[in-house]
């Protein structure tokens, strides 16, 4: 066995102890029933160069009094019938792109729902009231309470835009998939425990997973929490209590959709032990693990087609 086969079958035994708090189940319990109100949103067609879908600009409302910005694009060609649809959640400090960022989607016949996270490089902003200091970045907003915390908005928001395709009129509610890398990926496994009508999941580099350890060793977004654990040595508790309601490796249990996962062996963002903390505990029998040795926080090669051939196993 060379070193790169014990490496990951070292990983693939991986199993850290949960850091999930006693109220846990609660607390989500909580959350679903305010994402379970009817989605609102509104949809408006606008010009494109596209000759052969349709570009709306969504804007559906979220937690915290949000309004979420979204594109909405269909393969016209394929309306005569119900069709499947990707929704999908960008990496950190990014955006929901441009409409001809999601055109591999189109010409592979789905429509595509692409999200901006609040407050971050896109068109959306965030109501979330900000009731203490915080540290650069975005994901220590209302870090000291999981009620008040900027993870839980995403999670609401993450699901709002699930449920917004589920509603749309050509859409097949029963093929709605998720996809997305980095804080996207990590948005993906989130909505995939607690929606379990989504039909298939595919997170790339997925972050929020082991966020103990995240904080501790990563370059991630997770970084920003741990300065403001320096900063305010005195919050240390609260901080990790905080994000241990939003980490994927204490929700994976939840996850029995197929949901396809990839892991760079050399990923500084998103360690590989924490994706494979997460990866291991998903309870779906339908998973599968993608692990690049050489790869760092970046999107395998050929994502898109590789994307379309797990999807439409379901299809």
């Amino acid at each position: 066995m060379n070193a790169i086969e014990a490496r990951i079958q070292m990983l693939h035994q991986y199993r850290p102890e949960l850091t999930k708090p006693a109220d846990f189940e609660g607390f989500w319990d909580r959350v679903q029933l305010e994402a379970a109100e009817s989605v609102r949103y509104t949809r408006n067609l606008v010009d494109s160069p596209f000759l052969q879908a349709e570009v709306y600009k969504v804007v559906i409302e979220g937690a915290a009094n949000t309004s979420l910005h979204a594109w909405y694009m269909l393969p016209s060609a394929q309306l005569d019938q119900p069709i499947p649809c990707v929704v999908i959640y960008h990496g950190y400090t990014g955006s929901k792109g441009e409409p001809e960022d999601h055109a591999a989607w189109l010409l592979m016949g789905y429509a595509v729902l692409a999200i901006d996270v609040r407050g971050q490089g896109g068109e959306t902003g965030n109501g979330l009231p900000q009731l203490n200091g915080m540290t650069k970045g975005w994901i220590t907003q209302g870090i000291l309470d999981p009620e008040t915390s900027y993870y839980r908005a995403l999670a609401i928001d993450g699901l709002c835009a699930v449920r917004c395709a589920m509603d749309m009129p050509e859409i097949d509610p029963d093929k709605v998939f998720v996809f997305g890398a980095s804080q996207g990926g990590g948005l993906v496994l989130l909505v995939s425990a607690l929606e379990p009508r989504i039909r298939a999941a595919i997170a790339h580099i997925p972050n929020m997973c082991h966020m103990d350890l995240g904080m501790l060793q990563s370059v991630s977004s997770l970084s920003e929490a741990a300065e403001f654990v320096t900063r305010f040595p005195h919050f240390q508790k609260e901080v990790f209590q905080t994000l241990s309601y939003f980490d994927i490796m204490n929700l994976a249990h939840q996850i029995s959709l197929p949901v396809h996962v990839s892991v760079g062996l050399k990923d500084t963002t998103c360690l590989p032990e924490t994706v494979f903390a997460a990866y291991n505990r998903i309870a779906s029998s339908q998973k599968s693990l993608e692990v690049h040795p050489f790869m760092g926080h970046s999107m395998p090669v050929g994502f898109h087609s590789a994307g379309h051939s797990f999807f439409s196993q379901w299809l």
